[in-house]
């Protein structure tokens, strides 16, 4: 269920959004990242992802966006948990003013995809594959990106 703006707006002030990250590696060990074309985190690098829809289940939406995103649909069962991630934002999809703070829940998926396949819409302008350790130096690929990639957790891309 998609809301209208106002309502939309009531509940970004209101209470956390939960939302599925991709992160995406493939066989090299990059990770997939896309340009993002909205607020929050608008002009960024960041993985594939979206919110979970009201009275969507787990699995639904996470086969929903690697659909939208990654224009094949995966099942959850074909990834790997990462965890939850708090993600604060100083301002929301629609201007400044309000504040965004999503509970992101990351799960990683391997798997190999050309650039030119990846479905350009309305949330990335563009795909890229990056090194590990050059999106951790980027000052382009957001800090919520680069906090899947720490020290503690390549190890999990191998």
């Amino acid at each position: 269920m998609f809301l209208d703006q106002a309502i939309f707006t009531t509940v970004i002030e209101s209470t956390p959004l939960v939302s599925i990250d991709l992160v995406v590696i493939n066989k090299q060990g990059q990770a997939l990242l896309g340009q993002r074309l909205n607020r929050p985190a608008q002009g960024y690098w960041f993985v594939p992802g979206g919110r979970i829809l009201k009275n969507e289940a787990l699995a639904d939406a996470f086969k929903r966006l690697t659909l939208d995103e990654l224009g094949q649909a995966f099942t959850i069962e074909q990834a790997s948990l990462l965890g939850p991630f708090d993600h604060f934002y100083d301002d929301y999809v629609f201007g400044d003013g309000v504040t965004t703070h999503y509970v992101a829940i990351a799960f990683i998926l391997k798997l190999e995809c050309e650039l030119a396949s990846l479905p350009l819409d309305m949330q990335h302008g563009g795909y890229h594959w990056f090194d590990v350790s050059s999106l951790l130096t980027n000052n382009k690929v957001h800090t919520h990106t680069k906090w899947y990639f720490d020290k503690h957790k390549t190890d999990l891309f191998k």
